[in-house]
């Protein structure tokens, strides 16, 4: 395990070097802007986002190395700071909002549709208040657990960066991987000649679904986490598919679900597909698994928060010039101060219908949560971050609490999802800025200037998104076929469940469980909790990722221990690449279905319709040659002579 004292940043903290410019600061809030619409429009048509650190960053080394002849890898560092703000800000807010304009759309709700100002200081607040719940905590969760935390994306795009600032074989094995993972996600999701998620399903007796998203960025997130935290995910994973879904369907048995079929005639337990038990049943038991072992995580880095926050105020009235340039942060004096009054204006604003005590709740979970997301996101990366799980555990928790103050009704519903919204965005945003933060950490970046980048990335998406949204709206309503917003209605289903009495507690309070029979145990509750939260297809190829990190560790072959860390340490590389190359892509085909594109480039109706009846196989053709190229860029003996000499 590395300590934070024996770590030594790319660039050291007396070398001062171009960061943050004009060209890094007007490069990323374009950036920002695309990024954060282009993800808008994905979550609301398919429920989830992409992570835009890495391609940021890519197109930064681009921009400012190739076309404007300059070569600073800090100024490379703040445009995807700032560029990744957008997708982040744009997940958060679009989990939650469009719940709102469903409800408006629906006769006698007595609620109106948000006007594009609400959205944008919506956004603005929950992004502000997320960059500035991280400043105190970035020295207990990205200096003194570096070596724990691994930080997937975080840490890849540090290792782009540099590979692009180093050049030579290290440089080629980061392209490679990058190349290759974008041309085989172009083909799986852009062309769609084969399925990206390989799934084989049982239904009856033993009613479960296993399987796996084929897709490289998984891999690269498994190989850099390891072996341990991988199979902590996929036992989660295993209890969810492998456990609790077949014994939901086989003690349901004849008896009716609260799922119907078209018709809307209730379907029986062991009528139901694993997916349907999963989205309906298993999910709240994620949830509350999530929730609890954010909770127990959170009491145990306690010690360590009040340590750093101690620490942060013993220099309240002081300058920073005194630290260090890597360790400097924001004075705690404009945190304190920037929190305080976005809780005000949240409580103040006409936009906001949030009242004083949903002012407090906001600051209080979002502390919590921007704790809990930063520590997730170590682990599994802003990708796979369950920021709806959270935004799940907040609703519950805060409808419960309006409920019982007597804030019901229409009324009691928009101020939920409004209160809901601003933590969404506020743990996404944590999420994203931890991950900044460690690229920055590894790179030699100065933390204070990082995190004024990721305040200005916040404030450019916030306007950007409220547009976006308003225009999506407009054009075809949310809840539409061509935007279904999956997860929003999710949202609205939980209000409206503790509002009217039927959200299953039961669920959520087995999850809760769950997690301390996982903590009792000694096993990482949190690392569990979201592989019981999340698609097994997810954790799946994680744990394969993590294998082969496994094996090139520990059994294959190599000539000497030197040999054996470089194979390893190329494999991280080429890992790293796998992440940008998928993430690039992932923009790409967002860009594309905003413009209509994504649909003409199918092909799975004419060239993939002969892989139709072998899909699950040709999918998993492809990722075994995926792997094997990972494999072979962990043996290149050549390579390793010659860097030895």
């Amino acid at each position: 395990m590395e300590k934070k004292n024996d770590f030594k940043p790319f660039i050291s903290a007396d070398k001062v070097l171009p960061e943050f410019t004009v060209t890094s600061v007007i490069l990323g809030m374009i950036l920002a802007v695309i990024f954060g619409g282009a993800n808008a429009y994905l979550g609301l048509r398919v429920g989830m986002t992409v992570s835009a650190s890495i391609p940021a960053a890519v197109i930064s080394m681009g921009v400012i190395r190739v076309i404007l002849k300059k070569d600073s890898i800090l100024e490379n560092n703040m445009v995807q700071t700032i560029g990744s703000a957008g997708e982040s800000l744009a997940a958060g807010a679009i989990f939650t909002i469009p719940a709102i304009f469903i409800w408006a759309s629906e006769k006698g709700s007595g609620v109106t549709a948000p006007s594009f100002v609400s959205i944008a200081l919506i956004a603005l607040c929950g992004g502000i208040l997320g960059v500035l719940f991280m400043v105190p905590l970035r020295t207990a969760l990205i200096v003194e657990e570096h070596g724990v935390l691994p930080y997937p994306e975080g840490t890849a795009c540090a290792e782009v960066l540099l590979a692009g600032e180093e050049g030579g074989s290290k440089s080629k094995v980061v392209f490679a991987g990058l190349g290759i993972a974008a041309v085989y996600k172009f083909i799986a999701d852009g062309l769609k000649l084969f399925p990206s998620e390989v799934e084989f399903s049982m239904q009856g007796q033993y009613t479960t679904s296993v399987g796996m998203d084929v897709l490289p960025a998984l891999a690269g997130v498994g190989y850099i986490c390891g072996v341990q935290v991988s199979s902590y995910l996929f036992a989660g994973g295993v209890l969810s598919y492998l456990v609790l879904i077949p014994a939901i369907a086989y003690f349901g048995g004849d008896s009716l679900s609260k799922v119907v079929d078209e018709t809307g005639k209730a379907l029986a337990f062991n009528q139901l597909g694993a997916s349907q038990i999963w989205s309906n049943y298993v999910r709240y038991i994620g949830a509350g698994a999530v929730a609890a072992g954010g909770l127990i995580s959170l009491i145990k880095t306690f010690p360590t928060m009040i340590k750093t926050f101690g620490h942060a105020m013993k220099g309240f009235g002081k300058k920073g010039d005194s630290q260090l340039r890597t360790q400097q942060d924001i004075s705690m004096k404009v945190v304190l101060g920037g929190i305080l009054i976005i809780a005000v204006l949240i409580w103040l604003l006409p936009e906001i219908p949030v009242s004083f005590l949903g002012a407090v709740m906001i600051v209080v979970f979002g502390f919590f949560f921007a704790t809990v997301s930063s520590r997730m996101v170590g682990i599994v990366g802003s990708s796979n971050n369950p920021v709806s799980g959270m935004a799940i555990a907040t609703l519950i928790v805060t409808t419960f609490i309006l409920k019982a103050t007597g804030n019901t009704g229409a009324a009691g519903m928009v101020s939920a999802i409004s209160i809901g919204t601003v933590i969404c965005i506020v743990a996404a945003m944590a999420g994203d800025t931890s991950q900044d933060l460690k690229t920055g950490y590894i790179v030699g970046a100065t933390p204070r200037l990082q995190q004024i980048g990721e305040l200005i990335g916040a404030i450019v998406a916030a306007f950007a998104i409220g547009g976006v949204m308003y225009l999506l709206n407009a054009a075809w309503g949310f809840g539409s076929d061509q935007i279904p917003a999956p997860q929003a209605t999710l949202m609205k289903m939980v209000v409206e469940g503790v509002m009217g009495g039927t959200l299953p507690w039961v669920l959520i309070f087995m999850g809760v469980f769950i997690a301390i029979v996982v903590e009792i145990l000694g096993i990482p509750v949190l690392a569990f909790s979201i592989g019981l939260y999340l698609p097994i297809y997810l954790s799946t190829p994680i744990m394969v990722g993590g294998l082969i990190r496994w094996f090139i560790d520990n059994k294959r072959k190599y000539d000497s221990d030197a040999a054996r860390k470089d194979g390893s340490d190329r494999g991280v590389l080429y890992a790293a690449g796998m992440i940008a190359g998928e993430g690039i892509v992932g923009i790409l085909l967002a860009v594309l279905a905003v413009f209509g594109v994504a649909d003409k480039i199918n092909l799975s109706s004419v060239y993939g319709a002969a892989f139709q009846s072998v899909g699950n196989w040709v999918g998993l053709a492809a990722f075994v040659v995926l792997l094997a190229i990972l494999f072979y860029f962990t043996r290149n003996k050549k390579t390793i002579e010659v860097d030895a000499k």
